[in-house]
């Protein structure tokens, strides 16, 4: 557990402050750290908005949403704790009056703390303001001590590879690489970052992790929900940039990297830059042949009729953009040499269900050939949400007189062990205050990243699909599965 009386007092500064993102995960996880004992001795929260709100009706607010969405239950004792650390600032982004404003509270608090406190500024807001508020904070110096302020940027980074090489530039006339945390909510997933202490911290699967032993691997995260609110901004992004390019290709890079010398944050995004430069990049004329995508239409999920992308709020009506995406991978290195890695992601499929499938190579020769058409090929499967945990299937003997064999699992769960269990979101904004860079992406990551998907995006942007191609509460378009079946795998 982090000592808070060891953190530097910090300054936390939201911008967006009234959004979905800061209502939903910021503040409960602010709210749950700080009822941990995780949060600085010293700190304030800096809500930024543009609505004129006074601080009792902001805090009001917060309140309601902790109720919602918080972790922990709410109590008198530990609200009336927290909400001192919680003040409102009427913000325009484009202003740079109020940015001044800002710095002369952030110095008022300083003052209150007796030092000059660290500053975590928290971009809650769309990737199109990102250059307005850097350049601002740079104008009016309000981050000038790269030892102690650093900036938080959501997904996504950029829209294409030229616009995140843009925006790295950008910010690195404001900020150090060390002060730029670009968060992957995924990787604060509890069973994601025990992928880590699964593989080399047990000398019983490192030595099969190759693909001597290993077949080939599916990474799924699989969505029942649409769009919801999010029309606009879905219809300028889709499946692949929202999801491919940041979430999935992070989960293939813990999967599929080699073992980090230490555990300092740039040696293992090393590692993990390393597995983005391996991946082979898809040629322009064969997308189709290695990458699938599709876009729902009606169905029925959970009994319940379900809308058409196309007849979602915000989406035009011939829209062309992906709501599924299924690509195979392969990587170009002597550990991971001709395994294909298959990656999908799709919303309202017909389960939420997020998770890694490691599938081991048959056995040569059975010799249980009176069961050999009963034989199931090992896996490993790492479920990350909503069950969490690790399950390891194998074969093994019937009860009975005859020497029939059947699948068992043997399984970890997370929840068995502690049902409390920190959310992605907590684990990532403690890093920040702390100062730990290891689960946030480097400039070089996200360039890479951009580069590994290039040649599909450009591909379907210059292309019309026939959408809708998947029925709302089903596995995808059956495409998909034909992209797998081509070598003999089946999804898991």
């Amino acid at each position: 557990m982090t000592d808070n009386s060891i953190l530097n007092a910090t300054n936390i500064v939201i911008f967006g402050a009234t959004g979905d993102l800061a209502k939903r995960k910021l503040f409960p996880a602010f709210y749950n750290l700080f009822i941990d004992g995780r949060m600085p001795a010293n700190f304030n929260i800096i809500a930024l908005g543009r609505s004129d709100h006074d601080h009792d009706y902001f805090k009001n607010y917060i309140k309601t949403n902790l109720e919602a969405f918080s972790r922990k239950n709410i109590t008198s004792d530990e609200w009336q704790a927290f909400q001192p650390h919680i003040f409102y600032l009427q913000h325009q982004l484009d202003d740079e009056d109020s940015y001044r404003k800002l710095n002369e509270k952030l110095q008022e608090f300083d003052t209150d703390f007796g030092m000059r406190g660290n500053r975590l500024f928290y971009l809650s807001i769309g990737p199109n303001f990102v250059s307005t508020i850097s350049n601002h904070i740079k104008n009016t110096s309000l981050a000038s001590e790269a030892d102690k302020d650093r900036i938080v940027i959501e997904k996504p980074f950029g829209y294409n590879k030229q616009t995140a090489v843009e925006l790295n530039q950008l910010l690195s006339q404001t900020f150090e690489e060390k002060q730029i945390y670009r968060i992957d909510h995924y990787l604060g997933k509890e069973t994601v970052q025990n992928i880590l202490a699964f593989r080399f911290g047990n000398s019983i699967f490192e030595p099969l992790w190759n693909n001597r032993h290993i077949e080939s691997v599916q990474i799924t995260v699989a969505e029942e929900v649409g769009v919801e609110t999010r029309g606009g901004f879905y219809e300028q992004t889709g499946a692949l940039r929202d999801m491919v390019q940041n979430h999935l290709l992070q989960i293939l890079c813990m999967v599929a990297m080699e073992a980090p010398a230490s555990l300092e944050s740039d040696e293992i995004r090393d590692r993990k830059v390393d597995v983005l430069k391996a991946i082979r990049r898809i040629p322009a004329t064969r997308v189709d042949h290695y990458a699938v995508r599709g876009q729902y239409g009606e169905g029925i999920i959970n009994g319940e009729k379900q809308k058409a992308y196309r007849q979602e709020e915000g989406i035009a009506p011939d829209s062309n953009t992906e709501t599924f995406v299924a690509v195979k991978f392969y990587l170009d290195n002597e550990r991971w040499q001709n395994v294909p890695f298959y990656v999908r992601t799709g919303k309202k499929m017909k389960e939420k269900h997020s998770y890694i499938t490691v599938q081991f190579r048959p056995l040569p020769h059975s010799t249980f050939s009176d069961s050999s058409s009963l034989l199931s090929a090992n896996r490993l499967i790492i479920n990350i949400q909503p069950s969490m945990d690790i399950r390891l299937q194998f074969m093994t003997k019937k009860q009975g007189l005859s020497m029939l064999l059947k699948p068992v699992e043997m399984v970890f769960d997370y929840f068995a062990c502690k049902e409390d269990t920190p959310e992605a979101y907590e684990t990532l904004l403690l890093d920040a205050i702390i100062g730990d860079l290891t689960l946030f992406m480097r400039s070089d990551q996200v360039e890479e990243a951009w580069d590994v998907v290039t040649t599909i995006q450009e591909d379907w942007e210059n292309k019309k699909a026939s959408f809708p191609n998947y029925k709302a509460g089903s596995w995808g378009p059956e495409e998909s599965f034909t992209l797998v079946e081509r070598q003999g795998h089946g999804w898991v």
